[in-house]
């Protein structure tokens, strides 16, 4: 899918407008940032001047800290006034929202939203007629060695069959407890393990953590040394014992020719994109299409997007057909979300 064939023809007389949102999490969810309480949001909305009925909705989700476009909530609002004022520009140059993966989301998926009538219809795929799942993994978030262990067990019993745990928040030893814990009970092919060390490995203790990592059969670790360290990655990803997938290396690189070099030089055995950090849609085409070039696999998550950015990211993953487990089980993490038609059914994400 290409990014001309993804918006098709653009018309003019589009008038936009954004509001801003703030979830509540149900429970402070740890993570490499920090304790998380909230989330904040921008919705962008998009109608005709010749039909106000129908609006498309996107979202503009950020993860403070990690968000390229994001530094306060001042500046962010006065980038949206500015784009907001001419719409179609922007969406007929989406290179100029290159540096702005969130705000690029949010823009792509209004438009996408309102030319197929606004009602959050994106693809149409047999996971968006509710004909088909996408297999997914169940996120197990840092916490104490009882929360984790409590999330594992709770994963287990909704029918996961791929779980991803962070790691690098506690205690070594007691992370490799835990996954020696699955790992006893269920074997490499009833239970896939993923890990996320979100950079906390330091260069001298890599390889050994990666080794034993590897003996309990996990499947691949995302980011394990810190972001911008090429040449160690480079040489890291020859001699890993366990395939490594590269999530925040990919996030400061927005140039197309700097995104192929780090391909081709790094060469990592996954890639995991998330549009609200990647690119929007279109910057995550690109990315699959130099990934595919270099035989390197691919898998989407979410960024803690609400339901509306979370519709459309699964929508738009599910024109890939996938087969491995995506990362876009996030829809039950907060107190307060808007209306979904996206369901958890053992382990893998329905449409209803």
């Amino acid at each position: 899918m290409e990014n001309s064939s993804l918006l098709g023809e653009i018309p003019y007389g589009l008038r936009a407008s954004f509001e801003a949102h703030t979830l509540l999490f149900k429970q402070p969810s740890g993570t490499s940032r920090g304790i998380l309480t909230e989330k904040k949001l921008w919705l962008i909305r998009l109608s005709s001047a010749t039909d106000e009925k129908i609006i498309g909705t996107g979202e503009c989700s950020i993860i403070h800290g990690l968000s390229p476009d994001f530094t306060n909530v001042e500046h962010y609002e006065n980038e949206l006034r500015t784009i907001i004022e001419n719409p179609v520009h922007f969406l007929q140059n989406p290179h100029l929202l290159s540096t702005k993966p969130s705000i690029l989301f949010g823009l792509e998926t209004a438009f996408i939203d309102w030319k197929n009538g606004g009602k959050g219809e994106f693809f149409d795929t047999a996971f968006s007629r509710g004909e088909q799942s996408i297999p997914i993994n169940g996120l197990v978030w840092m916490g104490s060695e009882q929360f984790m262990h409590e999330q594992i067990e709770q994963k287990l019993e909704q029918g996961f069959s791929c779980i991803k745990m962070k790691v690098g928040a506690i205690d070594f030893e007691t992370e490799i407890a835990l996954l020696e814990s699955i790992r006893k009970r269920y074997s490499a092919n009833q239970i896939t393990l993923r890990v996320d060390a979100n950079g906390a490995f330091s260069l001298n203790e890599v390889d050994e953590k990666l080794q034993r990592l590897a003996d309990l059969e996990i499947h691949s670790i995302e980011q394990p040394i810190a972001v911008g360290q090429h040449n160690a990655l480079r040489d890291l990803c020859q001699r890993t014992p366990l395939p490594i997938a590269l999530d925040e290396e990919l996030i400061p690189i927005f140039e197309s020719h700097k995104r192929a070099a780090l391909l081709e030089y790094v060469k990592p055995q996954y890639i995991i994109l998330k549009p609200s950090l990647h690119g929007g849609f279109s910057g995550c085409l690109e990315w699959i299409e130099l990934a595919e070039k270099n035989g390197i696999p691919w898998w989407m998550t979410s960024a803690l997007e609400s339901n509306i950015g979370l519709n459309a990211i699964a929508q738009f993953t599910a024109t890939f057909d996938p087969v491995i487990p995506q990362g876009l089980g996030t829809g039950g993490l907060y107190e307060t979300n808007f209306e979904t038609r996206l369901m958890i059914v053992n382990g893998a994400l329905f449409r209803r």
